[in-house]
């Protein structure tokens, strides 16, 4: 649809800063036509700027965004931190969690406050900057190269310090999803790191909310049979319905 696909445009943006019109049109597979005109809307409302080739997040302290478009945004908000909610039930007393980068993944936190002994291994800034002001928590940060786009630690130091752990639960973030491709990411940087993740030996949790749903950004970092278990907001197409069931996999949803 078309409402979620400039949702997503904004979130690859978050991620990348720029994107080429040619990568728009591979990640979304439809024509320069399409991809043009929903510029030219995003453009309209001052979400992006156009750029030789491409576009760019238009930066300024007061937005200019339409109302429907504001909604949209609060809605996508209350999504994920419901999605939040649901994953951080799974964390049980005593648990050694990792936490991956994400818009939806770090709202987990503030869940997590009446768990007791929790250790959590991330490389998300935005999760150590909140795990470091509550005395809740054990922390563990991976360090590492800071990648700008995600506020995340990458490198290979990540995967160095992640060897050392033993990790109970994993919880994943995704840019896009589909039966065909699997779960996806717009940053190759971090593809490494969630393919590392994926192949621990720990209860792997997806966490991703309906606009990812049927998807594919940029890089496959896992097929959908590797994991144990995911976390949406909405329920999922017969597709995914079914082979989810096939694949022994949890479906939890928030909604």
């Amino acid at each position: 649809m078309k409402i979620n696909r400039l949702r997503k445009i904004q979130e690859l943006l978050e991620e990348q800063k720029s994107i080429s019109i040619n990568d728009l049109c591979k990640t979304f597979e439809v024509s320069k036509n399409t991809i043009r005109r929903d510029i030219a809307e995003l453009e309209k409302n001052g979400i992006i700027s156009k750029v030789y080739g491409g576009i760019v997040l238009q930066e300024q302290e007061t937005p200019k965004t339409t109302n429907d478009t504001a909604m949209a945004v609060e809605s996508d908000k209350l999504h994920k931190q419901k999605i939040a909610q649901m994953a951080a039930s799974l964390v049980e007393d005593d648990d050694v969690i990792y936490i991956d980068s994400g818009t939806t993944t770090m709202h987990m936190m503030p869940y997590l406050e009446d768990k007791h002994n929790i250790t959590i291994v991330t490389a998300s800034i935005h999760v150590i900057n909140i795990a470091a002001a509550s005395a809740k928590f054990n922390l563990i940060a991976t360090g590492g190269t800071i990648y700008a786009p995600t506020k995340a630690f990458v490198g290979p130091s990540v995967i160095n310090c992640l060897k050392d752990y033993n990790i109970s639960k994993i919880f994943l973030a995704s840019t896009g999803i589909s039966v065909e491709k699997g779960a996806t990411t717009a940053s190759p940087l971090e593809c490494d790191i969630k393919r590392y993740l994926v192949n621990k030996p720990a209860k792997k949790i997806l966490m991703v909310d309906s606009t990812k749903i049927d998807s594919a950004s940029l890089i496959t970092f896992c097929n959908l049979d590797e994991i144990d278990c995911i976390v949406v907001d909405k329920e999922l197409p017969i597709k995914y319905r079914d082979y989810f069931a096939k694949n022994n996999i949890k479906v939890i949803i928030s909604e």
